[in-house]
């Protein structure tokens, strides 16, 4: 079974390259990437594809089988990105698709909501099976301020008092593999998050501690 991991490269996707690696995959595994060149020390086949260069979809996705279509990181472009993703696997005979959508994507109130919301909507309309993985927020997404806060005694956000059970993209990527590679998971939904929750100002209790 070929499996395409679209934006390999990229933060999260060159994390589950390697968990299928490490679970001795690389010959399944093909690499999807704007700049096949910078895919080279993945140790896996790379394909070009990009999502404004919609001729390179479709060639791209020959022989694929499984498809993690991590979303695209344009706002406004989303849609129409994933779009001619989803008309190339068609084309190409795709047989199963993982999608990185958003946490409670068809509620959420967050700007990025209706992206997710549509692009899962168009891939149940497409009959391909499917897995749609909705994300919650990355550990990650603190950690380039976390200096800041440790000299400034200052932690700027949104949430006020709201709670965030934010997960690792190793986490988020665990389960992509999962996703993947085991049976049991088409045409199901998930809402993947942490598993302890915590307010900002719990975040910066802890970094004034450790700091």
């Amino acid at each position: 079974m070929k499996i395409g991991i679209s934006g390999a490269t990229g933060q999260l996707g060159r994390i589950v390259v390697n968990k299928l690696t490490s679970k001795g995959r690389a010959t399944n595994v093909v690499a999807l990437v704007r700049s096949p060149e910078k895919a080279a020390d993945l140790g896996v086949e790379a394909r070009a594809f990009d999502y404004n260069a919609p001729e390179t979809l479709a060639p791209a996705l020959a022989g694929i089988d499984s498809l993690l279509l991590i979303s695209g990181n344009e706002p406004g472009a989303r849609l129409r990105q994933h779009a001619s993703v989803l008309e190339a696997a068609k084309k190409a005979g795709v047989r199963h698709i993982v999608y990185t959508s958003l946490l409670r994507a068809d509620s959420t109130t967050l700007v990025l909501g209706p992206e997710h919301k549509g692009t899962e909507e168009l891939i149940i309309a497409s009959g391909i099976r499917y897995t749609i993985l909705r994300n919650g927020w990355y550990f990650e997404n603190y950690f380039s301020g976390l200096s800041h806060v440790a000299s400034s005694g200052e932690l700027f956000g949104s949430a006020g008092e709201g709670k965030i059970s934010a997960a690792t993209r190793e986490d988020y990527a665990e389960a992509a593999v999962a996703a993947l590679t085991s049976q049991g998971h088409e045409n199901k939904t998930y809402e993947l998050a942490g598993d302890t929750s915590f307010t900002l100002a719990d975040l910066a209790k802890t970094v004034s501690e450790v700091s």
